[in-house]
């Protein structure tokens, strides 16, 4: 017998990440209005980055979404039952021999190589036509049909007729990064290739690459980290709503009145006089080893510098600038909110936001704003 999950109330809960749905699909209209007409998808590979693909992929759908992506095929099926109708793409593709386990749940592969193209071919050929998409790598140099493979694809598609739906997709690799030549490269690449597969929609463009201009949407935009509040065009002002926040538990206040060393390694040293708070998240929790001696947190709108090393269970910061009748009466401090938000903590990480996201740990007590009815 396996054992019971069991999730925590608000009260017994280490700390509390709350998800605003709201936000969610704010941010997926601002996308898809900047689509100049190109249908939005809603990429929820890793559990939504971490938030919950059940609770995301509801509200989207009941948003108007119809087109999701996630990395793997149980990824897929956990995501079927809530989002109706709609298209769920494979991204990490087809393993051959499973076609039957796709079409039972209604998931469309992505097909990365000519040998997928062939299984899935074979299928269909057999058992009627079922959705796929066919991946072309233009650059990323990861998954996806090599270029020549695509050429001769595209010479003889005879074995994409008996699927049906098709997509034909891309992948930008330094879409972040506006003036990089690779985004350029891509998009003449996948316009020259694409040109050839111009009777299926066409999709390219990622959450930073919407805002690389109307040439890069073609048919589907595919967004993800922006979705949930990260910041698809770094250093500028970031357009999205903020989606996440998190507040912990303050476990303990120590007023040192000595010169002590904090945590693991001490490598901290508290000069008298100076007060630690110790906070029920760590590591496990998803607050980055990375973040030790690094960042500031807040509480009650005072800056708390996060001081030693951050361990499995448990951070400290340094509260001495905190006035006494805020500590009197704090039970919890902000670790994420819209002044500290996903970027922010990355940076101080020395990570990306991507990380931060689906990092975050199963031991909280998530709370929902924005639920579909």
């Amino acid at each position: 017998m396996s054992p019971t999950e069991v999730t925590p109330s608000a009260d017994l809960a280490g700390a509390v990440l709350t998800i605003d749905l709201d936000a969610v699909a704010q941010n997926w209209r601002a996308l898809a209005t900047r689509g100049h007409g190109a249908d939005c998808a809603a990429v929820v590979k890793a559990d939504g980055y971490g938030l919950g693909a059940a609770q995301v992929g509801a509200r989207l759908y009941a948003e108007g979404c119809r087109s999701f992506f996630v990395a793997h095929w149980s990824e897929g099926v956990t995501l079927r039952d809530h989002v109706g109708d709609a298209a769920i793409y494979i991204l990490n593709g087809l393993i051959p021999g499973t076609e039957a386990d796709y079409a039972a749940h209604r998931l469309a592969p992505v097909l990365n190589d000519p040998g997928q193209v062939a299984a899935w071919s074979a299928w269909c050929t057999e058992h009627g036509a079922h959705p796929a998409a066919l991946h072309i790598d233009t650059g990323m140099t990861r998954l996806g049909l090599s270029q020549r493979d695509a050429l001769v694809l595209a010479q003889n598609p005879a074995p994409l007729r008996p699927i049906g739906d098709l997509l034909v997709m891309s992948h930008l690799a330094c879409a972040d990064e506006p003036d990089h030549p690779l985004n350029g490269e891509q998009l003449d690449r996948f316009s020259g290739i694409a040109a050839r597969f111009r009777q299926w929609p066409q999709s390219l463009a990622n959450s930073s690459g919407i805002f690389l201009g109307e040439a890069w949407h073609f048919d589907l935009l595919r967004p993800g980290v922006a979705l949930f509040g990260g910041n698809p065009v770094p250093g500028n002002a970031n357009p999205m709503k903020p989606v996440v926040s998190l507040s912990a538990r303050i476990l303990q206040i120590r007023e040192i009145d000595g010169p002590l060393t904090v945590g693991y390694g001490a490598t901290h040293r508290a000069n008298p006089p100076a007060k630690i708070a110790t906070i029920a998240a760590g590591y496990a929790d998803g607050i980055l080893r990375s973040l030790s001696n690094r960042g500031a947190l807040t509480l009650a709108g005072h800056k708390a510098p996060l001081v030693g090393r951050v361990s499995m269970d448990l951070i400290t910061v340094d509260v001495s600038e905190v006035p006494d009748t805020v500590l009197e009466q704090a039970t919890h401090i902000d670790l994420l909110d819209a002044a500290y938000t996903i970027d922010d903590l990355a940076a101080d990480a020395r990570t990306i936001g991507y990380e931060v996201l689906t990092s975050l740990g199963r031991r909280y007590h998530r709370e929902y704003v924005g639920l579909p009815a």
